[in-house]
């Protein structure tokens, strides 16, 4: 029987969970309060054992998952990046599923494994409450999001300030969450709320995906704000990163020349995950193939004038306002 403690058995443990969404941050609370909870149980460093679903092979997890606790009452163990488990391995979880062990709480997480995928079939099985989903908040939603997680840290931001700290930080709530531990410690114990310069003095400069993101989407405003904020970036490793933001695109426009859309072909052809592609496919539609391949010549002849002589700068920023627009 399913160890529940004093615990009333609608907040017994499960025998599995699915952590599952894009948002970094809400997964990695979960776990960690899923992790407290067992460690009230028992010894959890004995108890513990951690597998990467991109190389652990399924036998192993088994394994692990059948192992008894050692001065614990259950034990735990994780999977990480449980979409990227091969068929036989994941397989190996469904069938374990099929008769899980009392004493053990497996925890799979991941950022985007399907609904009708079998492994994500086997977890809900297990119960009501086995799958969390973790989806990241609309981006409307997101500024009203960010100014809750300050709360948490002491500090409080305007609408404004809490926008100006998105626009700066991009959506990725881990980070966001960095930031404001950051302004936190800096505002000390004021009962003002932080103010948008505040935020722009204090947060990181723009990273340079973020800087990429806006290029692929031709949004010509977002690239120079964004230019400004890149201090630490030498326009030569701009342009690289712009090459290759082009060389993406252009895979997009001669896939689906061969009827290949969608993100799987993408990522094949491209060896990375599909979340890194989801939204090439949108960004492509704003670009013409004979537009990317323009841009990528020029770039050429770009990267020679900054080398033999031009300013740098002015030259990548005379040839990103010349390819971007349309």
């Amino acid at each position: 029987m399913r160890y529940t403690g004093c615990m009333a058995e609608k907040d017994a443990l499960l025998p599995a969970y699915l952590i599952n969404g894009e948002d970094d941050l809400k997964r990695e609370t979960v776990l960690k309060r899923l992790r407290a909870r067992i460690a009230k149980l028992g010894d959890i460093d004995f108890n513990c054992d951690t597998f990467d679903g991109e190389t652990a092979l399924g036998g192993d997890i088994v394994s692990a998952c059948n192992t008894m606790p050692f001065a614990s009452e259950v034990r735990l163990v994780v999977v990480t990046s449980a979409d990227a488990l091969r068929k036989a391995d994941s397989e190996a979880l469904v069938d374990y599923l099929g008769h899980p062990s009392e004493t053990t709480v497996l925890c799979l997480t991941a950022r985007k494994l399907a609904k009708n995928a079998r492994l994500y079939k086997a977890v809900a099985a297990v119960g009501s409450r086995a799958v969390i989903d973790c989806a990241p908040a609309k981006k409307y939603e997101l500024v009203r999001n960010v100014r809750a997680m300050a709360v948490t840290h002491g500090i409080t931001l305007g609408e404004a300030a809490s926008q100006r700290l998105v626009d700066l930080v991009g959506e990725n709530t881990v980070r966001i969450d960095a930031e404001l531990k950051k302004l936190a410690l800096a505002h000390g114990s004021s009962s003002q709320p932080v103010g948008v310069a505040e935020v722009e003095s204090m947060v990181a400069e723009a990273k340079p995906w973020d800087f990429t993101d806006a290029f692929a989407a031709r949004d010509i405003a977002a690239c120079v704000n964004l230019l400004g904020k890149m201090d630490s970036m030498s326009p030569y490793a701009l342009i690289g990163k712009c090459t290759a933001c082009i060389r993406e695109l252009i895979a997009v426009h001669a896939l689906a020349a061969r009827g290949q859309s969608g993100t799987k072909p993408l990522a094949a052809y491209l060896k990375v995950p599909e979340w890194r592609v989801k939204n090439h496919a949108s960004r492509a539609r704003r670009w013409k193939a004979s537009e990317l391949r323009a841009a990528l010549s020029s770039a050429r002849d770009c990267e020679r004038a900054m080398k033999t002589g031009a300013d740098p700068d002015a030259a990548f920023l005379e040839w990103m306002l010349a390819v971007l627009r349309p």
